[in-house]
């Protein structure tokens, strides 16, 4: 039996990765990385670029492995974000993603290394196109944030092997389309709304009626089982969830995900 390691969100920090990878027993062999069991893979489940100082050593590493078939990877929410951020939108001539100043300094690390309009910055552009939302085998599913059956199903009959087309990542990036929400669904996670008139203030001190779901508690009925990343789960409704909330939770007697 093969083994497969799963490694997520790198997040520009190269030598942590190179340490991860030398403790699973890769070693690097003059452009590409072997292991001393043959079958072994990779899986890297996105978020490789911003906090981290090193975006670019990161990516080489992931791109090395990949092209040398001991790896695959699904994108990640900041590799979408960042697809977004250096891509106008055909119709109003503005980036998918606004360059305000939050979004300027979540991708702070990623434009030092990879300003916009450079040509390598849209080599790095292109290989993020080309990563898959999800990977399905006979054994395991993987994904960034959250297999959602409903979203998969869904981008699984408009895409290629869960990889956007150049006009499915634009429509991707307009909040008025439903592949918006696909997307959003299965590399940032979901969100559901409570029910009136229960809210919470989060730790930024903001009022919120919306709030994540731990998807994968296949055993979850209530709100309190299955309410994430809240402080007190008290003050939440002790109550059954709606039938439309329970269709996305994972079912326990699925394949493993690894997200």
């Amino acid at each position: 039996m093969s083994c497969t390691d799963f490694i997520p969100d790198i997040h520009g920090q190269a030598e942590k990765l190179r340490f991860a990878l030398h403790n699973l027993g890769w070693q690097r062999n003059g452009t590409t990385w072997l292991h001393p069991e043959p079958n072994r893979q990779i899986i890297f489940l996105g978020d490789f670029i911003d906090r981290g100082p090193e975006n670019a050593a990161v990516i080489r590493i992931v791109r090395e492995l990949m092209d040398s078939g001991r790896a695959k990877a699904v994108m990640g929410k900041h590799e979408l974000n960042a697809i977004h951020f250096h891509t106008n939108d055909p119709d109003t001539g503005a980036p998918l993603r606004s360059h305000d100043h939050h979004n300027l300094g979540q991708h702070e690390s990623f434009l030092k290394e990879f300003p916009l309009g450079a040509s390598y910055t849209d080599d790095v552009l292109q290989w993020m196109k080309g990563l898959p939302l999800f990977i399905e085998t006979e054994g395991f599913r993987a994904v960034h944030a959250a297999w959602i059956q409903p979203a998969i199903d869904n981008l699984r009959a408009q895409t290629e092997a869960g990889v956007l087309s150049q006009h499915q990542l634009i429509r991707a990036g307009r909040e008025d389309d439903q592949l918006h929400d696909f997307a959003e669904e299965v590399v940032k996670g979901p969100e559901a709304s409570l029910p009136l008139p229960y809210s919470f203030i989060d730790k930024g001190n903001k009022l919120r009626r919306h709030v994540r779901i731990k998807w994968w508690n296949g055993k979850a009925l209530t709100w309190r089982e299955i309410a994430l990343s809240v402080s007190d789960i008290t003050k939440f409704p002790d109550e059954p969830l709606p039938e439309n909330l329970l269709m996305t939770i994972y079912p326990i007697e699925e394949k493993p995900v690894f997200f």
